[in-house]
């Protein structure tokens, strides 16, 4: 076991509001996963090219490839959630990483087009599971000043495998065309059998064991997780609350109607955070990011942009934004606020798309034009930073600290199911759509959703920066007897006439 670098002896002054260091480093553990999941996503960027090149494969093959790794994130997402509940969030983590690692290993073999969609359905299903558990297991850790920060840890190192991926297409894209793609495909097992182990070394979330009726083991954790023993303890004392202890101490069966109260017959508190949850889960993708992230090679060449090294390298550029970005982010969603963060970055994704639509609508009618393509190119780094600054990351913070504790992780997994679909969605019919209304026309398009999407995101999330966990339903209108007055509507009000 990790010693605790943040806990602190009788007699010393500890600040309260300081990062529990220990806390720190299991996030950080927890986020590793996340580094595997983007390195596989920025790597098949650039690894297309080749692919298509050595394997032969047209434009729809192409499309299913890249979209299938999401379609059987679907399954991942939402078995995690209920896997999660029985075998614990840590040793989810780690089941999801030996799938990683499983379908790496068979990509990077990739003899042919039928093992290489093996390969990606394998590591698709890992994909559903990390992106469910590592917030949640970050969420749960997390104090409420730090939370914003240590639940965005695994968006920031998606974006970390993102940049990776892109260098590695650089790198090996020099190499022989058969060998180059499949080492750029495999080597994401490294890390995978890295995490398997690593992650066997750290503690549980205290708030799973204590649904598990294990409340020593979780007591003893959130020692290690808080700054004070007596942050410790107000802390325990608000989970066994939000975990409903019985008067003889056993504790409410975790799993039991949890659909039913998300989904069959929620309470209105409950309605409203799913709606919140899967709404924040949809416009992430709806709003175009794969098609940057994942067709960025395809952007520039339609821009203008003719060289193979060029684009990879204007490609890397893409990754080298995102992950800058989203380290800003990190600092900024525990002071200035998720909701701040969020309509910024949703309005500055408007200007962006629009302006990137303009500058390749030119190309397309007139040619290759110097301004036009220089436009799009700075469009492209605007539109991944605004999405990077806010949205990328709040989605999963958001997501990941609204829900109940006994409904967090297949609520959770609800959202991670919406967004894999969204996903799939657009990277499976980009390419289609494009040759239909031109891809000008699809950034448009993106734009008016992005449109939609502030309104919703202003209308429906209130801002939970700084609550405890515990205390975050009674801003939709749950919780205890003052929750059906004080909900979303004030929420809502507060935090506008902060804007």
């Amino acid at each position: 076991m990790v010693h605790a670098g943040g806990h602190n002896s009788p007699g010393s002054n500890p600040n309260p509001t300081h990062m529990n260091k220990f806390a720190f480093g299991c996030a950080v553990v927890a986020s590793i996963i996340s580094i595997i999941f983007g390195y596989d996503t920025g790597v098949m960027s650039g690894a297309r090219i080749f692919i298509q090149d050595d394997l032969k494969i047209n434009d729809n093959q192409v499309e299913v490839l890249m979209g299938i790794l999401n379609l059987c994130a679907l399954v991942g997402s939402l078995t995690a959630g209920k896997t999660s509940d029985v075998i614990g969030r840590r040793y989810t983590i780690a089941l999801s990483s030996v799938i990683f690692l499983v379908g790496s290993v068979v990509m990077g073999y990739g003899s042919n087009y039928a093992v290489l969609m093996v390969g990606r359905c394998i590591a698709g299903v890992g994909v559903g599971f990390a992106l469910m558990i590592a917030p949640v297991y970050s969420a749960e850790i997390a104090s409420a000043s730090h939370r914003g920060f240590l639940t965005s840890l695994p968006e920031l190192c998606i974006s970390l495998g993102i940049l990776l991926g892109y260098v590695s297409n650089y790198c090996f894209g020099k190499l022989a065309l058969k060998l180059g793609w499949r080492l750029m495909l495999g080597l994401a097992a490294i890390p995978s059998m890295i995490l398997a182990f690593g992650i066997l070394k750290m503690p549980e979330s205290p708030r799973w064991l204590v649904m598990q009726g294990r409340l020593e083991e979780a007591k003893k954790i959130m020692v290690l997780i808080s700054n004070t023993e007596e942050e410790a303890e107000e802390r325990f004392r608000d989970i066994l609350a939000a975990a409903e202890i019985e008067e003889d101490g056993a504790v409410k069966a975790v799993g039991r109607g949890v659909w039913r109260e998300l989904v069959i017959n929620p309470t209105p508190a409950v309605r409203l955070i799913l709606i919140a949850a899967v709404g924040i889960h949809f416009f992430e993708h709806a709003t175009g990011i794969e098609a940057v992230v994942l067709y960025s090679p395809k952007i520039f060449e339609k821009a203008g942009v003719t060289s193979k090294d060029k684009l990879l390298l204007a490609t890397v550029g893409v990754g080298l934004t995102k992950a800058v970005f989203i380290v800003i982010a990190t600092f900024l969603l525990d002071k200035v606020g998720r909701r701040k963060l969020l309509l910024t970055s949703t309005g500055g994704m408007v200007f962006a798309s629009t302006s990137l639509a303009i500058g390749l609508t030119m190309v397309h009618r007139f040619g290759r034009l110097v301004w036009a393509l220089r436009l799009s190119i700075v469009s492209a780094y605007t539109f991944v930073a605004f999405f990077s600054i806010g949205l990328g990351p709040i989605t999963w913070v958001y997501s990941s600290e609204i829900f109940p504790l006994r409904l967090r992780a297949q609520g959770a997994s609800i959202g991670v199911a919406v967004n894999r679909i969204m996903n799939a969605t657009v990277s499976m019919s980009f390419l289609t759509i494009m040759k239909t209304i031109t891809m000008g026309g699809v950034f448009f398009m993106f734009a008016g959703i992005a449109v939609v999407a502030w309104w919703f995101f202003f209308f429906m999330l209130p801002e939970t920066k700084g609550v405890p966990l515990e205390e975050i339903e009674k801003l939709f209108g749950g919780g205890d007897a003052r929750g059906a007055c004080d909900g979303l509507e004030i929420q809502a009000k507060r935090v506008d006439n902060k804007i």
